[in-house]
């Protein structure tokens, strides 16, 4: 797709999102009778669930919602941080396609945006503003600019109509997702709802972005690895956030680095998280890899989002805590404990699965503490397929599926988010030396 073809208008009304989304309904519903056509045809017996998560009504599901934009598409994107049971390989591509390809307003929408946040008059402010997005997501999307003043910026303007959105954004998928039977009956999901829409209404509120940044540049000053831009206090407002340019190529860009490199920057990041949890008392909790850029020749990290930053619980640190203290101690039963107290397992999980659950701790115990010379290969995928292969069973037991506190689950897509990266930059870590610290 070209940058001529994803310039959409953003859908504002609840009429227009709720159509948006039953265009995605339509376009599954048509593919899941076609697709269970053809395999009855073939002698199969499909399942409905397997009908809904085929590659092309995944492509169809991320292409909407990358017109929509805003909580729905965020939701899309939550969904590539599934760690594999779930989803496919393909599906997952697909999925994590949403993390960079939301389409662009028109340069009238986008006009109309920069007018009301400036008045009409906007220009005056810039030698040079590049009506082309250099980057665009769920929330909003982000110019290059150059203020009168000289100093280079790159401004993120929030889609129209996107922060009034969310609730009945998050209410229509929810039903989807029961509708479409991928969500247990039993689980109240009413908790973790109202958290999200509280989050992506935080994550919509550029005044408060433009706080955190302030805050974490503050926390980082004296951390070379790290780069922080700063937000343009005098043309900051509640949809647009201008901040210093950051120099930098995507931090994808690391998997053709030499493996020193790549040792040092995800150590980087692994323990800002650590920080992040046991230290700082507020994690940043989107781990999508367009929050961040690599400047290859200093080696730095250059963190671009703080719109997710959210408060760490004291009950949510102290309950990684003694996860951690468990792992450390090499103990099955410790870790098995931990996770039950964090309701990241259940009772009748424990109780049907027990030495399921009991091997796939023993695994990542393993690989964690007996690695060569204390050094965790993450290219080694053996251990993660063999936790895969016992979690499949587990996680088909549908009745049995419990949920953790909402705080958990987003400082969870974090720790979860880090790890995925670690794998796909196939690093070594000293992660014993890491955790330590903090235990």
């Amino acid at each position: 797709m070209t940058d001529r073809d994803r310039f959409r208008a953003v859908p504002q009304g609840r009429l227009s999102r709720l159509g948006a989304l039953g265009q995605i309904v339509g376009g599954i519903a048509s593919g899941v009778v076609s697709e269970g056509l053809n395999r009855l045809a073939q002698g199969e017996r499909p399942h409905l669930r397997d009908l809904l998560l085929t590659p092309s009504n995944a492509l169809k599901t991320a292409e909407h919602l990358s017109r929509m934009r805003g909580a729905a598409m965020k939701l899309g994107q939550m969904i590539a941080l599934e760690p594999g049971e779930l989803l496919t390989p393909e599906l997952q591509a697909i999925f994590s396609s949403l993390g960079s390809s939301a389409h662009f307003m028109p340069q009238a929408q986008l006009g109309r945006c920069l007018a009301e946040a400036w008045g009409p008059d906007w220009r005056r402010h810039f030698r040079h503003f590049d009506m082309t997005p250099i980057a665009a997501a769920s929330i909003g999307q982000v110019h290059r600019g150059v203020l009168s003043s000289g100093r280079p910026v790159a401004v993120k303007v929030q889609y129209p109509g996107v922060a009034r959105s969310i609730d009945s954004d998050i209410d229509n998928v929810a039903t989807l997702l029961r509708l479409s039977g991928l969500v247990p009956r039993h689980l109240d999901l009413s908790a973790h709802l109202a958290e999200a829409k509280r989050q992506l209404r935080e994550e919509a509120d550029y005044l408060r972005e433009a706080d955190e940044m302030r805050r974490f540049h503050l926390l980082l000053k004296d951390d070379p690895r790290f780069v922080v831009p700063l937000p343009v206090d005098e043309l900051l407002r509640p949809g647009v956030l201008p901040m210093d340019f950051v120099e930098g190529v995507p931090l994808e860009r690391l998997g053709t680095a030499p493996q020193a490199e790549r040792d040092r920057a995800m150590q980087a990041l692994a323990e800002l998280a650590l920080r992040e949890l046991f230290l700082f008392g507020a994690m940043q909790t989107d781990p999508n890899l367009g929050n961040y850029l690599w400047q290859r020749e200093s080696g730095r990290i250059a963190l671009l989002d703080f719109g997710a930053v959210r408060p760490v619980l004291p009950e949510s640190a102290a309950a990684y805590r003694a996860l951690l203290r468990a792992t450390l101690s090499g103990e099955i039963e410790r870790v098995r404990g931990a996770l039950l107290d964090m309701r990241y397992l259940s009772p009748a999980q424990v109780a049907r699965h027990g030495k399921a659950l009991d091997e796939m701790i023993s695994t990542v115990l393993d690989h964690v503490l007996k690695a060569p010379g204390g050094q965790v290969d993450f290219s080694d995928r053996g251990p993660l397929v063999a936790v895969q292969a016992r979690a499949q069973p587990i996680f088909l037991d549908r009745s049995l599926w419990a949920l953790p506190s909402p705080d958990k689950m987003f400082l969870q897509r974090k720790i979860t988010g880090m790890a995925l990266l670690a794998l796909k930059l196939r690093v070594r870590l000293s992660l014993v030396d890491m955790l330590e610290p903090h235990a």
